[in-house]
């Protein structure tokens, strides 16, 4: 038997002249630190040692001989050697019997190790099973635990959880058993799991630990999920709730804790990845502020975000308030900050899906909506209004619109959607506002919704129904010229395709900028027959293009008279057919051939590589 390195002799477990099996230890070897175990190769007897221990041997050596119990002794090694350009004795070729599963029995390998049940038992104290009035407390308010979250959206035993051990820097101030008890993984839930096969790094602060604080051991597992994330190029997702940084970790010496990198690291993902946020309960402060970065924040009807919780509010002198009174739902929501508004988690975990879903790639199967409905979108009559949600829904593959910002910028519709099985995103004018005029509100929601699309690389579907930018001293005051500006701005940069189709009024500068800046800055601009032209909108063109004329003629029926005289010739010369006879635009499209048309520029447009980072507003 030979050594299989040069080691040091620890301890002969076989004396002379005794009998063993295979796979049997028969010496323990230590070399740099560590124990190595030379086995029987197989059944036999030893007969003589060659080295004792404490003896140096070197690699190759012959340790001792052997014999087979039924053959006379031999003086060393019975084995023969491998070939010599090896190196390695034969002794120490992998075998059946040198396995080393053969070295335990079967009933000591179902036996619990000790270190194996140590970790199993801190584990658990991680789960939610270890914290019954916790978990209790929570669902009587009417929400679910962070790893009930988590489960609801990954895919089924996908989820592995980074940071599990850790517990709260407090140990100057409680016990060790303390901590694992009440603050398990520091009161935040990392890791990475799958959504609809694709991996996906999920964070979850906790709030029945410490208030779903932010913790020194959980700034250190978020910056390191952070890091993953950017490095491996993959979706985050934030279950935000929480009261913000936390006061009582004072294991780590630190004053103000300004030289922190989670929130810079956070930051650092715009543009790369899609980050989505959500929210049910309260979020304040520094949990806040990483929502803020999200790209799109869901958030439930019971949820409460602010920069400053109550204690922040009532310790700058600006009043006492309840949690509830502080950036409720509906607030937020109107307000812009709030994307996607649902009635509880289990809907808040559903959205998250779909929205990821629609940076995961197209889909080999959808069903497309009834094509002859989106001839009946637009009323006959060109005076009145309707809803363009109806026309988006017409065009997307059933069961895949998914609505972003409902209750902010209402002049402007923003979703995300599949058609023919490709994401897209989608914008249309809104009539039922303003007579669909793009306010400041409206420009701010579609410049943004173009940076998001383009920094994730989905191609844009413009729906127009315009009459231009809104005008008049009011809007003024709102900063107008700058905001509407941006849709100007964001679509110079746009790397996507974006197509668009003019279901009825294309007027002025606001259906240039809801076509990437101009009528021919697109892949393809189309009209539907209920389309109509022009620089400004046709009434105050004949009244500012004629007032001599109708100013000659009294008030009256007669002056009337002309006026729709000469709206009707302004009308024939915008139409939508005059307009692509004069290749104004590309083609005057049967309704119910939209979606065809659209999957056909689809197919030709292609997403050009992003020219460094493509940063998304915040707001």
């Amino acid at each position: 038997m030979f050594s299989p390195l040069q080691a040091q002799v620890v301890q002969w477990l076989v004396a002379p002249g005794e009998a063993v099996a295979a796979g049997d230890v028969l010496v323990v070897l230590e070399a740099m630190k560590m124990e190595h175990e030379v086995r029987a190769p197989h059944a036999g007897r030893l007969d003589a040692l060659f080295f004792r221990a404490g003896e140096t041997v070197n690699e190759g050596d012959a340790l001792a001989s052997w014999g087979r119990l039924d053959a006379a002794p031999v003086q060393s090694v019975a084995v023969a050697q491998t070939p010599a350009s090896s190196g390695v004795p034969s002794a120490l070729a992998v075998t059946p019997q040198a396995l080393p599963h053969c070295a335990t029995s079967a009933a000591a390998q179902n036996s619990p190790r000790a270190d194996l049940q140590k970790l199993q038992e801190r584990l658990a104290f991680t789960l939610d099973a270890a914290r019954p009035e916790a978990v209790a407390k929570r669902h009587a308010l009417g929400l679910r635990t962070a790893r009930e979250n988590i489960a609801d959206l990954c895919d089924p035993d996908s989820f592995v959880e980074y940071g599990a051990l850790a517990v709260a820097a407090q140990s100057r101030r409680r016990s060790a058993d303390d901590l694992m008890r009440n603050t398990p993984a520091d009161g935040m839930v990392t890791g990475i799991g799958c959504i609809h096969g694709q991996r996906v790094v999920v964070m979850a602060y906790d709030f029945t630990v410490l208030a779903g604080t932010q913790g020194m051991r959980n700034h250190q597992k978020t910056d390191r999920m952070l890091g993953i994330a950017l490095q491996h190029k993959l979706p985050v997702l934030l279950f935000a709730e929480g009261g913000g940084g936390r006061p009582g970790d004072v294991d780590v010496a630190i004053l103000a804790g300004l030289n922190l990198t989670t929130f810079a690291s956070f930051a650092r993902l715009n543009g790369h990845v899609p980050v989505v946020g959500v929210v049910a309960g309260r979020c304040f402060a520094g949990n806040a502020a990483l929502l803020g970065c999200c790209d799109v924040i869901i958030a439930s009807r019971g949820s409460n975000i602010g920069m400053g919780g109550p204690a922040m509010v009532e310790g700058g002198g600006l009043g006492v308030f309840k949690p509830e009174q502080i950036g409720p739902s509906e607030v937020q929501h109107n307000n812009g900050v709030i994307d996607i508004l649902v009635d509880n988690e289990a809907q808040a975990v559903s959205a998250a899906r779909h929205y990821l879903s629609c940076f995961q790639g197209a889909q080999t199967t959808w069903q497309a909506p009834p094509a002859q409905a989106l001839r009946h979108v637009v009323p006959e009559n060109r005076l009145r209004v309707y809803d363009t949600r109806a026309a988006m829904q017409g065009i997307a593959d059933e069961g895949s619109l998914l609505p972003l910002r409902t209750g902010f910028g209402v002049g402007i519709h923003t979703a995300l959607a599949r058609i023919a099985g490709r994401p897209v995103g989608l914008m249309a004018n809104n009539p039922l506002h303003l007579g669909g005029a793009i306010d400041a509100d409206a420009a701010d929601k579609a410049a943004r919704f173009m940076q998001l699309c383009n920094a994730h690389g989905l191609p844009i579907i413009s729906l127009v129904d315009t009459p231009g930018f809104m005008v008049g001293p009011d809007t003024e005051a709102t900063a107008q010229v700058r905001h509407v500006s941006r849709l100007f701005v964001a679509a110079a940069h746009l790397r996507v395709p974006l197509l668009s189709v003019v279901l009825r009024k294309g007027y002025g500068l606001g259906a240039m900028a809801m076509t990437g800046g101009g009528f021919h800055e697109t892949l393809s601009t189309v009209a539907w027959p209920t389309g109509e032209f022009g620089g400004m909108g046709l009434e105050g063109a004949v009244r500012l293009g004629y007032r001599k004329e109708l100013e000659a003629l009294p008030e009256g029926p007669e002056r009337e008279a002309l006026f729709e005289q000469l709206l009707a010739q302004q009308y024939d010369n915008g139409s939508a057919v005059h307009m692509a006879a004069t290749l104004e635009i590309d083609a005057v499209i049967d309704p119910a051939e939209t979606r065809a048309w659209l999957v056909a520029g689809l197919h030709a447009g292609q997403v050009r590589p992003a020219d460094g980072r493509l940063a998304i507003d915040t707001w």
